[in-house]
């Protein structure tokens, strides 16, 4: 099984639990809505450090939450060594954005620069609010950034920053 470069996977989610003793797991599923995950029939899981390719056999929603199994994996013995593993998919694999849209892996780990050019951290993940999203931006502290076109005035991942009109004093 080859591993692809971290650039090459976009995270999804991670296996938190077994479900079942025929070889399914529980997933916590970080797409939106939550069921999109089992669009992707190739899954690459990141296991003693290395990003390994699993074929999903099947998958459904249950309950709240995503369960699933893979090809190969038959029993609970052989789904435990899967539990804690990070869960990604081939960036070739996801559709394609319209110009201006991001996808939010895309988004974390970026600095944020605010119009007077004050760095105010880097991106640690994004909240989904129901009126518009939120960055979380950590830096010597925590700030809430609305992720809208009013706050959000650049997004440039080829330099790895998001510039934002927002007060350094907020």
């Amino acid at each position: 099984m080859s591993a692809p470069a971290p650039d090459d996977v976009v995270p999804m989610g991670r296996v938190v639990g077994l479900f079942g003793v025929k070889g399914w797991v529980k997933v916590y599923s970080s797409t939106r809505p939550r069921a999109a995950i089992l669009n992707y029939r190739s899954w690459r899981l990141k296991l003693t450090g290395a990003w390994q390719k699993f074929e999903l056999a099947e998958g459904r929603m249950q309950g709240p939450g995503v369960v699933a199994r893979f090809e190969g994996i038959e029993d609970r013995d052989a789904a435990s060594h899967l539990v804690g593993a990070d869960i990604a998919v081939e960036r070739a694999q996801l559709p394609t954005l319209k110009p201006g849209e991001y996808y939010w892996a895309e988004l974390e780990g970026l600095k944020v620069v605010n119009l007077e050019g004050v760095e105010l951290g880097t991106v640690s993940h994004l909240i989904e609010t129901g009126a518009n999203d939120v960055m979380v931006v950590i830096g010597e502290r925590e700030r809430l950034v609305p992720y809208t076109t009013q706050a959000i005035r650049e997004v440039d991942l080829k330099h790895g920053v998001v510039r934002v009109d927002w007060d350094a004093e907020f």
